[in-house]
C-alpha cells in the first residue's frame, strides 16, 4: 500500500490528476512484468512486497514515488516513467512509526547507477530530524561503471548530506540484508544498531567474485565470501534469518524494545507474566561439580518475561550471550557468559561483542542486566596475536561511559581483570550486585591457582592428584560467598529462585531514574 487515494480524475484539472495516475502506476510497476516474475520465481519477496510485510496494513505512505525517467514523445507529451529502484516512506509498525528505504532489484540489480541518491538520502535526513525509527532493506549489487556514462566523468566516492553518524547516535537504525549488499549496500546494513542476513540469499561483502577474481586471481562463490557463514566469523551482522519473513519479523521485534529515539522512552507493555514466578529448578541450575557446564539460555528464560527474550549475535563471540528481553514489561538488556564457548571466558569477539551492546543500551536507556560467570580473559598465544586484552580494555570504557541502570548477579565464576569488568565501575555507580551461593570470585580460579602456586608440593606427593583436591578443598572453603557477605563486599547472597522477584523489583527503580534521566534530557 502507498497511501494514495484514487479519485476520479475531473473537473479543470482532469488532465493533470490522469497523467498523475499513470505516473504512479509506473511506479507501482517497478521493473515491469518480466523483471517481477522472474525475481518472484527466484522465491523472493520483491521490495513493494517486502514493505508491506513489515508494516501494519495500509499504513506506509510512499515519498517521491515519480522520481526516475520521464520519457517523452517528440513534441514534449509525457509517455512513461521509469522510476528510480529506491522506494523509500513511512509507516507503522505495531502503531509506531518507522521509515524505511527499500532497494528494487528489478531495476537493475538495485545498483545505485540506476538511483537518485537524494531520495534515499532525504528518508534518512527525515528520520533523523523528526526523531524516527529506520529500517534499511537492502538488496543492491552496488556500484557500475556505467554510472560514468550516466554522469559524464567521474565523482569522489561520498554522500556529504547524509547523516549516517548522526542517524546512529539519535534514532534506532535497522539494517536488513536481503540479497547481494555490495559495497554500498554493505555499508547500509553495517552502519545499523541491529542487522539481519537472509541465509544462503544475503551476502556482504566490500566486492563481489568479479572484482576478486581480477584483482585476486581468486575463485569464489558469493556465499563463501560473504554469506551468513562467513559473518558468523567476522561478527559484522548481529544475526541471521531462515528467510524473509524471519528477517523481516527480527526486526521488528528488535525495534519493539527500543524507543523511538535517544529523546524518547522504550516502550513498556502490559505485564504478561507474574512477577513473582519462581521456577524450582533454578535451585540446582548451577551444578555442584565445578567442571560441569549448564544452559545459561534456560536460566535467562526462566528469569525473563515468559517469550521475551531476543538475543543479538549468538554465533560470533559465543563466550557472552548479549540480548534484549523484559521484566515486568519493561525492556532490559541482557548479558551472561556462555560457559559451553571458551569455558565463557573474555575473547576477543566476545570484548566487541558486550562493548557494542553496552553502548546500545546505554544509548537508549536500557537498563542492564548481567549474569557473570566469567573466569578471565582467554590466554594463550592466539589470544595474545588477537589482541584479546585490548578489547577487554575497550569494554572497561564502555562500561565507565555507560549511563543505564545496571545490576549484576554472579551466578557461578567472576575472575581477573574480565571478572572485574561485570558492571560499571566508575565513582558515582552504584555497585548493585547479588550472588547465588555456587558463586566465586577473586584474581585467579580455584583450579589454576592451586596448580601454579603449589605445583612442587603437589608433584611430591604420594598421590598428587588427591593432594590437589585437598588443598583445592581448603582453598574453595576460604572462597565461600558468604565469607564477602560478611564484610558486605557483596549486596545479598540469594536463592536462584528469587532471582525473578528481585529484578522485576529493581527495574521498577531503574525504570523511574530512565524516565527521570530523558525528561531532563528533554528540557
Amino acid at each position: 500500500m502507498t497511501g494514495w487515494t484514487t479519485f476520479e480524475p475531473a473537473g479543470e484539472w482532469a488532465a493533470e490528476l490522469s497523467e498523475l495516475q499513470t505516473r504512479r502506476a509506473h511506479a507501482r510497476a517497478m521493473g515491469g512484468g518480466e523483471a517481477l516474475a522472474r525475481f518472484k520465481a527466484s522465491g523472493r519477496m520483491n521490495a513493494r512486497e517486502r514493505i508491506d510485510a513489515i508494516f501494519d496494513d495500509g499504513t506506509f505512505r510512499e515519498l517521491g514515488a515519480l522520481a526516475g525517467k520521464g520519457r517523452y514523445s517528440a513534441d514534449g507529451a509525457f509517455e512513461r516513467l521509469e522510476p528510480t529502484n529506491a522506494i523509500v516512506g513511512t509507516g507503522r509498525i505495531d502503531g509506531r512509526k518507522v521509515a524505511v528505504h527499500a532497494d528494487d532489484f528489478t531495476i537493475r540489480a538495485g545498483s545505485s547507477e540506476a538511483t537518485i541518491a537524494d531520495k534515499w538520502i532525504y528518508i534518512e535526513r527525515m528520520a533523523h530530524q523528526l526523531h524516527m525509527p529506520l529500517v534499511r532493506l537492502v538488496d543492491s549489487a552496488g556500484g557500475s561503471v556505467k554510472l560514468l556514462m550516466q554522469i559524464g566523468g567521474t565523482k569522489i566516492p561520498e554522500y556529504p548530506s547524509w547523516p549516517a553518524q548522526e542517524l546512529l547516535k539519535t534514532v534506532p537504525v535497522v539494517g536488513v540484508a536481503l540479497g547481494a549488499c555490495v559495497g554500498q549496500g554493505a555499508v547500509k546494513v553495517l552502519s545499523s544498531h541491529f542487522s539481519v542476513m537472509v541465509r544462503d540469499q544475503a551476502q556482504v561483502m566490500a566486492a563481489g567474485p568479479h572484482v576478486v577474481r581480477q584483482a585476486y586471481a581468486q575463485e569464489v562463490d558469493k556465499n563463501d565470501l560473504g554469506g551468513h557463514m562467513v559473518h558468523r566469523k567476522s561478527a559484522l551482522v548481529h544475526n541471521e534469518a531462515e528467510d524473509e519473513a524471519d528477517a523481516l519479523a527480527q526486526a521488528k521485534r528488535f525495534l519493539s524494545y527500543l524507543p523511538r529515539s535517544v529523546h524518547h522512552l522504550p516502550p513498556v507493555t502490559a505485564p504478561q507474566d507474574d512477577p513473582w514466578r519462581a521456577d524450582d529448578w533454578l535451585k540446582d541450575a548451577i551444578p555442584r561439580d565445578r567442571r560441569k557446564i549448564y544452559d545459561p539460555r534456560k536460566i535467562l528464560a526462566s528469569v525473563m518475561d515468559s517469550g521475551s527474550l531476543f538475543e543479538m549475535g549468538r554465533y560470533q563471540g559465543g563466550s557472552v550471550i548479549t540480548a534484549l528481553a523484559r521484566l515486568n514489561g519493561m525492556p532490559v538488556g541482557v548479558i551472561a557468559n556462555d560457559p559451553k564457548v571458551q569455558g565463557g571466558a573474555m575473547t576477543l569477539q566476545a570484548a566487541y561483542k558486550m562493548e557494542r551492546h553496552v553502548k546500545l543500551c546505554s544509548q537508549f536507556g536500557l537498563p542492564v542486566v548481567n549474569f557473570v560467570d566469567q573466569p578471565g580473559n582467554q590466554t594463550g598465544l592466539e589470544a595474545e596475536i588477537d589482541g584479546t586484552l585490548l578489547g577487554a580494555l575497550r569494554v572497561g570504557e564502555a562500561l565507565h561511559d555507560c549511563q543505564s541502570p545496571w545490576v549484576s548477579i554472579l551466578i557461578r565464576r567472576c575472575f581477573g581483570m574480565a571478572g572485574a569488568l561485570h558492571a560499571p565501575k566508575y565513582g558515582e555507580a552504584l555497585n548493585l550486585r547479588y550472588a547465588w551461593p555456587s558463586a566465586r570470585w577473586g584474581s585467579i580460579p580455584i583450579e589454576g591457582g592451586v596448580m601454579a602456586a603449589h605445583k612442587t608440593e603437589i608433584d611430591a606427593a604420594p598421590d598428587p592428584a588427591a593432594k590437589r583436591a585437598e588443598l583445592e578443598a581448603f582453598y574453595l572453603n576460604m572462597t565461600s560467598p558468604f565469607r564477602t557477605a560478611e564484610k558486605f563486599g557483596i549486596l545479598d547472597i540469594i536463592d536462584p529462585r528469587e532471582t525473578r522477584g528481585i529484578l522485576c523489583d529493581w527495574v521498577e527503580d531503574a525504570w523511574e531514574r530512565v524516565k527521570t534521566e530523558r525528561s531532563q534530557t528533554r528540557s
